[in-house]
């Protein structure tokens, strides 16, 4: 498929097609000792790995549901019992695939639709895909392979650099006992991107995962494990998509990056769930002295989504920034934030977010800045823009900030507000219908979010924030 017929897709096609499953094993549904212990023989996992997933499974047996957040999306229907947390794609479980023609057909029709071999000749440097609760593919160009960087699934990580996984999975950065959903994710994580960079050490093409949920009333659970040394740099783009069912399907992805001294991580997701699925993920970085980490989010589609990506600036001039846009639509409830802890001294964030809501959808702006005492000089900067549609929807801010030092500077903004009368009929008098005007508007205010994506993604962010508007998707 070549880019001007990627372009020309129906992006709607692109991502709501469904395939019959084919699964060379499926485990029963719920969370239980004994699923647990079935994913991990089926890895061929060591005997660590087992004994951090029991654990984690007795932390999410001991935690109750989260429902005391002020605002938060109904997680009732999110009944754990009735998902299949684990299905394995009829391909080579310890491999994959060695080219897209080794895959089988139902699979590479999938991501051919979803346009990644195209995208991965043509923009990355490297490219993972999962398809249910496997990685099926997973290529790295061979100049960065030389330079001693790494890009594997997980499951291979936990094979060939065990010393590296056993050190920073789900330890320091997102240990099981920090959420309920993180230790779900322990428990059954399957899948997942590992990316090693050695020190000095820039990667000047993004690698890209993949992740397709095609199986109904299933849970995803893949791990991101990223390792950025001191002055090293990388762009990790993270895409995601699942065809709408009757029933509720899971997603609650874990991620953690680890960013060395004078280290540069960027860390993009542009998401498409179907409107069935729940998103409850936990992302988080460790920033070193000097380092920079960047999230960027485009969250469209789930039925409900609670995502904060959070950064710990531990060392002296470490600095964040976090840009982000929700789209909420009929039945949507959309939580999103970000959290940034300031440890030291100089460190500095930015958090800039922005949603839109149209047909009594909900989006919420939830987050979390943190000043220590000790962490002099240090500055932050909240903003957050509201845009929607009619009288129906919902916008909600809920920063929170604790400042224990006081020779900070810290700044908030919010803006909520419609599109105005004005506006439209102006766009309308320069020959544009209302649609194309309203449109306009829209993508004028997540400017912001495309221009720090590749142009193929912020082409595919904007066309899906136009399907959202026509209420094509889901």
């Amino acid at each position: 498929m070549s880019s001007e017929e990627l372009q020309e897709t129906n992006t709607e096609e692109r991502f709501e097609f469904k395939k019959e499953e084919h699964s060379a094993l499926r485990s029963d549904k719920g969370l239980t000792e004994e699923v647990v212990r079935l994913i991990s023989d089926d890895k061929d996992e060591p005997d660590w790995m087992l004994d951090r997933r029991l654990r984690a499974l007795k932390h999410w047996e001991e935690m109750p549901m989260p429902t005391d957040w002020p605002g938060q999306p109904d997680l009732t229907q999110v009944d754990i019992d009735e998902i299949v947390p684990y299905i394995r794609p009829d391909v080579d479980k310890r491999s994959g695939a060695d080219s897209w023609e080794d895959l089988p057909d139902e699979i590479q029709d999938t991501f051919e639709k979803l346009g990644i071999p195209d995208a991965e000749r043509e923009a990355l440097s490297g490219v993972g895909a999962q398809y249910e609760s496997e990685v099926v593919y997973q290529n790295m160009q061979e100049r960065w392979e030389e330079k001693g960087v790494v890009f594997c699934n997980m499951d291979e990580a936990v094979r060939e650099h065990e010393d590296l996984v056993k050190e920073h999975f789900m330890t320091s950065c997102v240990p099981p006992s920090d959420n309920k959903f993180a230790a779900l994710h322990g428990a059954v994580w399957s899948g997942g991107s590992f990316v090693y960079v050695p020190e000095d050490v820039t990667v000047n093409m993004p690698v890209q995962a993949y992740f397709r949920m095609n199986s109904e009333g299933m849970g995803q659970f893949e791990h991101t494990l990223i390792i950025a040394e001191e002055g090293s740099e990388v762009h990790y783009i993270e895409g995601c998509s699942a065809p709408k069912y009757g029933t509720h399907n899971l997603h609650s992805g874990g991620v953690e990056v680890f960013v060395g001294e004078d280290a540069h991580v960027q860390y993009s997701t542009v998401q498409n769930w179907s409107k069935n699925t729940f998103n409850l993920n936990t992302k988080r970085a460790i920033v070193e002295k000097g380092g920079r980490m960047e999230w960027v989010s485009g969250s469209m589609g789930s039925k409900a989504t609670m995502l904060y990506p959070s950064s710990i600036l531990k060392g002296r001039g470490a600095s964040a920034n976090h840009i982000s846009i929700a789209f909420a639509g009929e039945g949507q409830d959309i939580d999103t934030g970000a959290k940034v802890y300031h440890n030291a001294p100089r460190t500095n964030s930015t958090i800039e977010s922005k949603s839109v809501s149209k047909d009594g959808g909900r989006t919420n702006y939830r987050g979390l800045v943190h000043i220590s005492e000790g962490a002099t000089d240090s500055s932050t900067s909240v903003e957050c823009d509201a845009l929607m549609f009619d009288n129906e929807s919902t916008s909600d801010t809920m920063p929170y900030m604790e400042i224990d030092e006081s020779k900070v500077d810290v700044a908030h903004e919010a803006t909520v507000g419609k599109i105005g009368d004005e506006d439209v009929f102006y766009l309308q008098s320069r020959g544009l219908d209302d649609d194309d005007a309203k449109q306009m508007i829209v993508s004028g205010f997540i400017e912001p979010i495309t221009e720090e994506l590749p142009i193929e993604y912020a082409v595919e962010l904007n066309r899906l924030i136009e399907l959202e508007m026509e209420g094509s998707l889901g």
